[in-house]
């Protein structure tokens, strides 16, 4: 909390930074739409160097960002698609409450009630990672566009006129010997930014992965649910001492307790709780075992058993074999805070020498192109294993480093959208110029898919908004 009294307090100090720096500069500051354009020459030497010197490297990239550029345009829409059509099909609007276009501002997870799935994104990760990403991407386009022996006119910040707090850069390349570059010249310029963001997020990503090896420690095991069985429906005989003579998932659902536990009884098996709607043609459904670890709502990671600490699944492992069934045990666990559960070891129901507490570790691997993302970009930590940062500062960085490497993603997905203010709106344009070799049909194209994409987010907008209702 005190950290965020510091970055509120950042925050004021720079919009009253920029307001005096833009008044004082009135005469340089150019208004454009909802922006103030503060237009420098800074940067303009070593861009033209960089594009003049390695124009043939330049030009093999060219090929590699084109590339880039479709392969982010044709993922956008299957996300977008893929998106709209998951809200249409499915409840998870009114399992995530927050809209689906967010605008990425400080402090977005906690306006919009997305802490659990988002870290902290304080103003000062915000300002860091714009200035790293707008720069790369800004300066790739001067770049590549040098390359092409197009004059960078300026380069600058772009400052949102009520808010200057929110900010980007640009690079003002000649417009008129952009225009008289052919079709792969300019292609190459628009995709630029965004293979500079790709190459960002792998480079910062790398040094994450280095970061948090050596900044964090493996300190627990975390689990993901308690012990459940499968079992047939019809063989339920009870649940909260009311006979069941009718296994219908409706009479299943008005005699559950859902704010608390519940007696199930299976053929003199008792259970207490159901995990998940009927399976298999309603004929099985998944039931909580009576298990230690439930009855004690035993919750967080699991550091330490009887002050022997628990650093790995193995560990975990061997320190419950010591135990016999019946014998009383302290697991250390820890969420914001540290907490003792007194428990008392089960028998296990495949061993009955053995003792029994009831956990489970589902492996919960997303598929999908959006889930293989995430799987690659979790494979910095094992699973089902507790880290623990080695400073308070360690948290701050590893946060802040996954925001960059984020951000980045989100730019040149983003970027590549073929929408008329985008780079992939014009990428978009020449691709369908090239292929038709008609101006009239690349610019009905073009007109057409922007107005559909338009039209999927007010789509997706509009079923959010209704499923509150």
């Amino acid at each position: 909390m005190s950290f965020i009294i510091y970055d509120i307090t950042f925050l004021i100090l720079f919009i009253i930074f920029v307001s005096i720096f833009l008044y004082n500069n009135k005469k340089n500051i150019k208004k454009e739409g909802p922006f103030f354009l503060y237009k420098t020459s800074w940067g303009i030497k070593l861009i033209n160097y960089i594009g003049g010197k390695y124009k043939k490297t330049l030009k093999f990239l060219s090929y590699v960002s084109i590339s880039l550029g479709y392969f982010l345009m044709a993922t956008m829409m299957f996300l977008i698609i893929q998106t709209i059509y998951l809200y249409l099909t499915t409840n998870i609007a009114t399992v995530v409450k927050a809209p689906p276009l967010m605008p990425l501002i400080p402090y977005f997870p906690r306006l919009f009630g997305v802490e659990s799935l988002f870290p902290p994104f304080f103003f000062a990760y915000f300002i860091i990672s714009i200035l790293i990403i707008a720069t790369v991407h800004e300066f790739a386009h001067g770049i590549f566009a040098r390359s092409y022996n197009i004059k960078i006119k300026s380069t600058g910040f772009a400052f949102l006129k009520y808010f200057p707090a929110l900010f980007g850069a640009f690079v003002e390349q000649d417009e008129k010997q952009m225009n008289k570059a052919n079709r792969f010249e300019q292609k190459s310029i628009l995709s630029a930014g965004v293979f500079a963001n790709t190459i960002t997020a792998i480079l910062f990503y790398i040094i994450f992965f280095w970061f948090f090896t050596l900044a964090f420690t493996p300190s627990g095991i975390i689990f993901n649910d308690y012990q459940y069985s499968i079992v047939e429906i019809s063989s339920i005989s009870m649940i909260n001492g009311i006979q069941l003579n009718n296994f219908s998932q409706e009479n299943i659902a008005n005699l559950i307790n859902k704010t608390g536990f519940n007696e199930i009884k299976v053929d003199e098996k008792n259970y207490v709780g159901i995990k998940g709607f009927p399976v298999n043609n309603n004929e099985h459904i998944a039931l909580y075992d009576d298990s230690p670890a439930i009855n004690a709502k035993l919750n967080g990671a699991i550091i330490a058993i009887n002050n022997e600490k628990i650093n790995s699944l193995d560990d975990f492992k061997d320190e419950l074999l010591r135990y016999s069934p019946g014998e009383k045990i302290t697991i250390k666990t820890k969420t914001d805070i540290e907490e003792n559960y007194e428990i008392v070891l089960g028998e296990n129901p495949q061993e009955k020498d053995l003792s029994f507490l009831g956990i489970a570790f589902i492996d919960r691997k997303r598929t999908g192109i959006t889930g293989k993302l995430f799987n690659a970009f979790s494979s910095f930590k094992k699973p089902n294993i507790y880290y623990e940062p080695k400073s308070d500062s360690s948290i701050f960085i590893k946060d802040l480093l996954w925001w960059i490497i984020v951000i980045n993603i989100l730019v040149a997905l983003f970027n590549m959208l073929p929408l008329g203010f985008l780079d992939g709106g014009r990428f978009f344009y020449l691709t369908i110029l090239g292929i038709t070799k008609s101006e009239k049909i690349a610019k009905k194209s073009f007109a057409v898919l922007t107005y559909f994409i338009l039209f999927l987010f007010i789509l997706l907008m509009i079923k959010w908004a209704f499923s509150f209702w």
